[in-house]
């Protein structure tokens, strides 16, 4: 007679090593590319918990969430491994098994627990979200974001000054280079208030590092809030396919220190940069302007 013994051995030894496969990826250290030198030190998230005062509040949901995932997928293979081996047919078993219309308690576990999981995620994601969105912090400073193909306009209103960015095509050894990008300059420990807008298509600002992005929408203004709390030069870049040289739609965002931010505030000054670059630039008004001929 056939030993099942070997066969349910192997099984269970390829289930905990497929399990302790996706635990080691998890946990294996990882450079933030905006960080670097920093790597895993909050679970499964590069380690940007204190990056802003709101990143903790996503990587506790990414973590659960994860967690909760990793436990369902292993009790489900562990189920459908277990159930090929158990009922799979065996020599001179001809019949076979028992076959039914329906399962009503089976039926009702199918229904019941999805709904329970979906629900239990909306729940905890609703309240990530809510608190990312919030906005009744009195913001220390206000910039407005331009985004344009293919470059950004940064208005410091708080300073009134603003840095207006042209298309950087990126060739040969300049490729990442990060002295050639627009560079958005942020206080650190200040609360920012963003208001996002675009001039031409739709755009996406995004931050990887603060693990938040807004879209851009013509028409349309889109505002945030982020206390920045630790020092150092973080990459910034559109996440929306904008056309043709979207990917060369990167910036700097370097977050510093109260004075270096002044020292920064006063190089625009001294250039001329006094003011802000509004809605007048947006392509749709300077077409205007050039089929009335006045510009």
């Amino acid at each position: 007679m056939h030993n099942p013994q070997p066969r349910r051995r192997a099984a269970g030894l390829l289930a905990a090593l497929s399990a302790l496969v996706v635990l080691a990826a998890g946990c294996s250290e990882i450079q933030h590319p905006s960080a670097p030198g920093k790597g895993l030190d909050v679970g499964f998230l590069p380690s940007t918990r204190g990056m802003t005062d709101r990143t903790s509040t996503f990587i506790d949901l990414w973590n659960g969430a994860f967690i909760a995932a990793l436990f369902c997928g292993v009790l489900v293979w562990t189920l459908v491994l277990w159930c090929i081996i158990a009922y799979r047919k065996r020599k001179n078993d001809h019949e076979l098994p028992v076959q039914l219309r329906y399962h009503v308690p089976l039926e009702l576990m199918y229904t019941i627990i999805p709904i329970i999981m979906v629900g239990t995620l909306f729940v905890f994601s609703s309240r990530a979200t809510a608190e990312m969105n919030d906005m009744s912090l009195e913001p220390d400073n206000e910039v407005e974001v331009y985004g344009k193909q293919w470059s950004w306009d940064f208005n410091y209103l708080t300073d009134d000054v603003y840095f207006s960015g042209d298309r950087i095509s990126f060739q040969g050894d300049q490729i990442g280079a990060e002295e050639t990008l627009p560079t958005l300059y942020l206080p650190v420990g200040e609360t920012t208030e963003f208001t996002l807008k675009s001039r031409d298509v739709v755009h996406s600002f995004w931050i990887p590092a603060f693990l938040y992005k807004l879209d851009m929408i013509p028409g349309r203004v889109n505002s945030f809030q982020v206390t920045p709390q630790e020092e150092g030069m973080y990459s910034g870049k559109c996440a929306e396919l904008c056309g043709e040289f979207h990917g060369e739609m990167v910036f700097n965002v370097a977050v510093v220190d109260r004075q270096t931010y002044d020292e920064e505030m006063a190089k625009l000054r001294e250039a001329g940069n006094v003011g802000s670059r509004g809605d007048e630039y947006n392509r749709q008004y300077l077409i205007k302007e050039d089929s009335d001929g006045e510009h």
